[in-house]
């Protein structure tokens, strides 16, 4: 029993003398290469997060393969829904183009329109810039014509005097030579 007692009373002694080796040695460490643990488990942390959700990704891959091979119904379906959707867009294009065709053939009849009108007052001896008006267009996005008024000339002075043309004018004894 004293052996007990002795064994008892040596192992607190033991324990705390083993807990400050432990804290003397944890502490030096953390305060040499504290920035260094922190800065990798940070690092490890990231890293571990990108290769989970690439992990997530292959695993799903591997299962839709799996799937799609496994049930050739699905991918017969798949291929006839993509099929249906190309044939839609292959159409709204079309029709588009259908559409543009025909605005560039109005445009085309139009300008026929316009020249055999000059033409016609040409022969007749009127002014065909003036006669020629361009219709509006119906589809345009911009203000109609009717509702536009005209622009006032401003009440400004001109810039050069009076708004005459001056020539250049050289002096007598400058007539007749040249100075290249």
């Amino acid at each position: 029993m004293e052996w007990d007692g002795q064994q008892l009373s040596a192992r607190p002694a033991l324990e705390t003398e083993g807990l400050r080796y432990l804290h003397v040695t944890v502490g030096s460490l953390l305060a040499t290469y504290g920035w260094y643990i922190v800065f990798s488990c940070i690092l490890l942390y990231v890293v571990f997060q990108k290769l989970s959700t690439r992990l997530r990704a292959l695993r799903q891959r591997q299962l839709d393969r799996a799937a799609a091979a496994v049930e050739p119904d699905v991918v017969v379906k798949r291929q006839e829904a993509l099929a249906a959707a190309r044939l839609k867009m292959q159409e709204e294009l079309n029709a588009q183009v259908e559409k543009h065709k025909e605005k560039l053939r109005q445009l085309e009849e139009q300008k026929r329109r316009q020249k055999i009108e000059m033409w016609d007052s040409m022969q007749e001896g009127k002014s065909y810039k003036g006669n020629v008006r361009k219709p509006p267009e119906e589809d345009g996005p911009g203000p109609s014509t009717s509702s536009v008024l005209p622009k006032r000339k401003s009440d400004r002075k001109p810039l050069r005097g009076g708004g005459e043309y001056q020539t250049l004018t050289y002096s007598k004894q400058f007539q007749g030579r040249c100075t290249f």
